[in-house]
């Protein structure tokens, strides 16, 4: 962090801010419901090998990756004690990458949902799977049917079959909780079957909002849960958003509405618009939100002052941008601006 950064006023904008104390207290939260190695948290969200160091020293020392990029990065961190890419790759050179990692000595496990997948991964030398079924979500995954026989192949090739996994994915954003924990039910009701021919020690499944109504598997990939978003919020989950861009007011206008300098580049859209509290965001274009104070009548911010836009999806935002600044509210009252810039993370595990 650069030594003339001490506040949120000194940041350049736009800037990803993460509030520590509410980093601290999600992660706080998720443990006491899957403690330790029963959640493995899913890095795509966040993309940090800081952040991923302080769920390992909480525990949890397993990770859920999405990348190559991401285990690449998480092994040479020195957090390859237990990585599961869980996604399907059949690109060689990417699993050759893979193999070399595991032949330095870390733990990778592959997810295969097809006879080529299981082809993939056994000709690059590696040895660890886990058996990807579909659950209802029309993504990867093989037919509950298909599991067994996949299982027998893998293991007639070498392989090392540690279990299955599966994601409700479907049912993540599904604000009527008896109507999610119903679905989840159902898909772990097929995710059980598969592993009764499968075999192995691991279910793996879940996310951050089933973390509370998934009692199948025996370990729990959820990543958003960590920082949030406005996404979850119609879901009224214990988790308080903790990633926030923070931009400056560069135009006002006396029809009542104002512009910050935090727009497409600098936010995930594909769950909809961020928000900004106490206003209504009119829209997003590449560089710029529009949007307007609540307050009747409306009092206008003035140029050059700060603004918080809350991000609607997590993931993607964070993939924007190169490093977090990590901020303490010393008083939550006070202007964003006096809060206390104490570290900053790179985002480290971003790319393929």
């Amino acid at each position: 962090m650069p030594t003339s950064i001490r506040y949120v006023g000194d940041l350049p904008t736009p800037s990803l801010l993460v509030d520590l104390d509410r980093l601290d207290a999600n992660i706080t939260t998720m443990a006491a419901r899957w403690p330790g190695t029963s959640l493995r948290p899913h890095v795509k969200a966040f993309k940090s090998t800081a952040l991923a160091a302080r769920l390992a020293a909480n525990g949890h020392t397993g990770f859920c990756c999405a990348t190559v990029k991401e285990i690449t990065g998480m092994a040479r961190a020195g957090l390859g004690t237990d990585l599961l890419l869980a996604n399907e790759v059949v690109d060689p050179v990417r699993l050759a990458v893979l193999a070399a990692l595991v032949d330095g000595g870390a733990r990778i496990t592959v997810a295969v949902d097809s006879d080529f997948t299981v082809a993939a991964v056994a000709d690059a030398g590696l040895s660890d799977v886990l058996i990807d079924v579909n659950v209802g979500l029309p993504r990867c995954g093989c037919p509950m049917e298909v599991a067994g026989p996949l299982a027998d192949l893998a293991r007639s090739r070498g392989l090392t079959v540690r279990g299955v996994m599966g994601y409700e994915g479907h049912l993540m954003g599904v604000d009527d909780r008896a109507a999610r924990t119903a679905g989840t039910q159902k898909s772990m009701s097929v995710l059980s079957a598969a592993h009764g021919s499968v075999g192995g020690e691991v279910v793996s499944g879940g996310g951050t909002g089933t973390w509370d109504c998934n009692d199948v598997i025996t370990e729990l990939q959820a990543g958003s849960y960590t920082l949030m978003d406005t996404y979850y919020r119609k879901l009224n989950l214990p988790f308080t958003p903790a990633l926030s861009v923070l931009g400056t007011v560069v135009s006002t206008n006396p029809q009542g509405y104002a512009v910050a300098d935090v727009g497409l580049k600098a936010l995930g859209m594909d769950h909809g618009d961020p928000t900004i509290t106490a206003a209504a965001v009119w829209f997003c274009s590449d560089e710029h939100i529009t949007y307007a104070p609540e307050a009747t009548p409306p009092t206008l911010p003035r140029i050059g002052d700060r603004v918080e836009v809350w991000p609607a999806h997590v993931d993607p935002t964070v993939a924007y941008h190169e490093h977090f600044s990590v901020i303490r509210r010393n008083d939550p009252a006070a202007p964003i601006d006096d809060a206390e810039v104490v570290d900053e993370w790179p985002i480290d595990l971003r790319g393929w």
